[in-house]
């Protein structure tokens, strides 16, 4: 393994120092290595970070990288290299595939290949029921002794009360984590837009709150009755953020997860009919956007998952009503939670860090990720640039797909190197980025 000597890097965005890695482990910390420790940093790529920002490496709850089924539009090697640049070292990728990730041996294959390509844990999602159907269960047990740690029908909602409470009595046996797609489908036939006077103007069938507050009022009171650990995912209004306020309040053991684009964009883009912009759930209003950033800083909402969902130019560059929900998300989540966080003086870099490190693989279990930048502890680690602004290019993007919402917009924070166990899996180049001026 590499051995690697960062210099002048700032920690959370703390106090310049010295940072070593060796055999996928930081072995020392402190503010003059090449001189006091001098045979100890023998050999070591010296890399002068120059004042950037060092994180625990990033952590993503919730993706989808297509494979199986539609490695057109992304595979485990695309959306590995995207989530590498992004800063992620370890990814979780939903179970709508073709087919459905409801087997062991399919979810085995999922690690498996993610390893093999290695620029970032892929672990992969098992479905709660058999095709995504909300009918069967399936096999929760079997596929919980492998490397699934995370449930979903993500796409779709477990709308059945009976087939959920199962899944949930399930999951407590395994110890396992139900993640819910929050959306009543009864609510929403022939709806593509959030319900409000956006919609109502430019003529979309209208979603309404109540479909997704509805399911997260029905799922944190059957986990408080039947037990195990409940997930929602991404949550969208401000009534879910009051609905998980009181479960929590109540002891209910609840976590939940916000996209970027919630916390970034409103339904006021929907004014071109792009169906870039399409996404499940919708773009909300702004004082939704309002609620969860709220949310995300008192730790209501726990945690930033980019829900990255690659589709083709074909599934997109069509009418509004008939694009394909979704929007690519893992190369410029850190730059969308910097501007709103960081830059605008709301936070710092240690809650970056924990709502998109350390809590993510809490809630997850995860015994290598999301750790403190200390001695001894797994070198999985983002180098970021606070100030080096670039444009996003959806042609340029590591993903093998190109629907970003954020087409020739500027952000001012980039990634310049990402570490997995102390092995390099993306480096900045000088055409990655603009020093900013400002």
């Amino acid at each position: 393994m590499a051995k690697i000597l960062l210099k002048n890097v700032r920690p959370y965005g703390e106090d310049e120092v010295q940072v070593l890695i060796d055999g996928g482990v930081i072995t020392a910390i402190g503010t003059e290595l090449d001189v006091n420790d001098a045979e100890s940093v023998k050999d070591a790529e010296v890399i002068d970070a120059q004042g950037k920002v060092l994180l625990p490496g990033l952590v993503d709850m919730h993706v989808h990288l297509r494979e199986p089924g539609r490695e057109d539009t992304e595979t485990i090697a695309t959306g590995s290299d995207a989530a590498a640049k992004g800063g992620f070292t370890a990814v979780f990728t939903m179970a709508n595939t073709s087919p459905v990730i409801d087997q062991p041996f399919l979810a085995d294959a999922v690690w498996e290949k993610g390893q093999a390509y290695g620029k970032c844990d892929v672990y992969p999602v098992g479905a709660i029921t058999q095709g995504l159907q909300g009918e069967q269960l399936s096999e929760i047990g079997l596929m919980s002794r492998g490397h699934v740690r995370m449930f979903s029908d993500d796409g779709k909602c477990v709308n059945n009360p009976q087939v959920m409470r199962r899944a949930v009595e399930y999951a407590k046996a395994y110890d396992v984590l139900l993640a819910q797609h929050a959306e009543d489908h009864r609510m929403t036939a022939d709806s593509v837009a959030h319900e409000g006077e956006v919609a109502a103007r430019l003529g979309l069938g209208g979603w309404p709150r109540v479909a997704e507050e509805s399911v997260v009022a029905r799922d944190v009171i059957m986990t408080r009755d039947y037990g195990g650990r409940l997930h929602i995912c991404h949550a969208s209004t401000e009534g879910t953020v009051e609905l998980l306020r009181w479960a929590k309040s109540q002891g209910i053991a609840v976590s939940a997860e916000v996209t970027p684009h919630h916390l970034l964009l409103t339904d006021e883009k929907l004014e071109t009919y792009d169906g870039v912009f399409r996404v499940n759930p919708p773009l909300r209003e702004s004082r939704d956007t309002v609620a969860l950033r709220d949310a995300l800083l008192d730790g209501t909402v726990d945690v930033v998952a980019t829900d990255h969902a690659p589709h083709g130019s074909e599934d997109k560059c069509v009418e509004f009503e008939h694009a394909k929900p979704g929007m690519l998300g893992l190369e410029t989540s850190l730059a969308i939670i910097a501007k709103v966080f960081v830059e605008s003086g709301l936070a710092d870099w240690r809650f970056v860090a924990k709502v998109m490190s350390e809590r993510p693989a809490e809630i997850l279990r995860l015994a290598d990720q999301g750790r403190p930048i200390a001695e001894g502890e797994p070198a999985n680690l983002v180098l970021v640039d606070p100030g080096a602004a670039w444009t996003v290019h959806g042609e340029e993007l590591r993903s093998k797909a190109s629907n970003t919402p954020y087409e020739g917009t500027e952000f001012s924070t980039s990634v310049a190197l990402t570490l997995l166990r102390g092995e390099v899996t993306y480096r900045a180049t000088p055409s990655d980025t603009t020093t900013s001026t400002k």
